[in-house]
């Protein structure tokens, strides 16, 4: 899969731009405060349309306009594909192949990215939420029913919480409705655990692999689900049912108490293991980053195994954060694999005789040149 072009139109800090890339790895070139970032962030916008550093869509349109554009195409196995996506006031619209997509679950995954960013440390050492977040966003790309699963799971759980809310302040309810949308919420999350233990466990395989070949054959990697429901009972949909059905019986009266839904895969999380010791907890920041480095890069294969497609990888500033042996790895781990997008203020000597004929692009102040393009045009002048 790669992006062959990107066109933004009052997205952020740019007016009006217009790109074409190469297959292998394109870089963006600054200093801070340019507009690097909000590059990676408009691919990474048209891809899952949603932005990873706002919730608020208008955040996204130029100051003083009233919509932005993201424009793409697409290269896969099928053939190229015309991808675009606005926002205005009257809210977003995606187009795919110049056809509106009513529903954004039709839209994701016809252009799928990883993004690995310095913030993604935080996938070890940070709060569950994050790696929930992570498990939702790389998983609902790869698998539509997923992505379909997990919206009808957080609508029926929003209105499960709105009617638990309502008791906890003493309105009159119906235990007969509360016990519907239970049922429902039971179901829908009994098949999300099932797809998520079996993404956990593919993901754990790839990132293992990488892992102990970034740590010299020393360290194993492994990651372990962790849920209200015991690990014996997810084998099959109807004993994770039982499970589940048995626990929220047992959290009822917690429940109306706090006026919230206590179980269920919005309160999961996963357990990165190295050599059987919690690294979030108690590993050094090099295993932290070492590990954080192994899921990245083991989410390429694992897409791949997936889709039947590479994705698409954006690093914002990461090389900066690694050390000469991991940049040396992530790099070489890419190669001649996947388009990348790469921004950085400046290539270390490591990045730039490991990258084959990368594509520059230089950008400062939402204006963006590539590199050596004046030098060519004053040659054919």
């Amino acid at each position: 899969m790669e992006l062959k072009e990107l066109s933004l139109s009052h997205f952020r800090n740019y007016d009006q731009a217009d790109l074409h890339f190469q297959p292998g790895v394109n870089v963006f070139l600054g200093q801070n405060a340019q507009g690097k970032t909000n590059l990676l962030e408009s691919i990474y916008a048209l891809a899952l349309a949603r932005s990873h550093r706002t919730k608020v869509d208008k955040d996204l349109v130029q100051w003083g306009e009233e919509q932005a554009r993201i424009a793409g195409l697409v290269e896969n196995r099928f053939g190229k594909l015309p991808l675009a996506l606005s926002w205005s006031n009257k809210g977003k619209q995606a187009r795919v192949n110049h056809l509106d997509q009513p529903r954004l679950s039709t839209y994701i995954g016809q252009l799928n990215v990883i993004l690995f960013a310095p913030e993604d440390l935080d996938l070890v050492k940070g709060p569950p939420a994050v790696r929930r977040r992570f498990i939702d966003i790389e998983f609902g790309q790869m698998n539509r029913t997923y992505l379909q699963l997990s919206s009808q799971y957080r609508q029926v759980l929003k209105d499960r919480n709105a009617y638990l809310k309502a008791w906890s302040f003493g309105a009159k309810k119906d235990q007969v409705f509360l016990d519907v949308l239970t049922e429902q919420l039971i179901e829908l999350a009994a098949k999300l655990m099932l797809l998520k233990k079996r993404f956990l466990k593919e993901l754990g395989e790839a990132a293992a692999k990488v892992h102990l070949e970034v740590a010299n054959q020393k360290e194993v990697l492994e990651l372990q689900y962790k849920t209200a429901v015991s690990s014996t009972d997810l084998t099959d949909l109807e004993t994770v049912k039982t499970a589940l059905q048995q626990t929220f019986s047992k959290q009822a009266e917690r429940e109306k108490k706090q006026g919230t839904t206590l179980v269920g895969p919005h309160r999961d999380d996963f357990v990165i293991l190295v050599n059987g010791v919690d690294v979030s907890n108690f590993g050094s920041q090099g295993q932290q980053r070492t590990a954080a480095l192994a899921l990245k890069l083991g989410e390429i294969d694992l897409m791949h195994q997936e889709t039947g497609e590479y994705p698409v990888l954006l690093l914002d500033d990461v090389l900066s954060e690694l050390d000469a042996s991991r940049q040396t790895h992530l790099l070489m781990t890419i190669e001649n694999k996947v388009q990348t997008f790469i921004t950085a203020p400046s290539l270390s000597e490591v990045a730039r005789s490991l990258i084959k004929e990368p594509k520059v692009f230089l950008v400062k102040d939402g204006t963006i040149e590539e590199e050596g393009q004046k030098e060519q045009e004053e040659n054919h002048g």
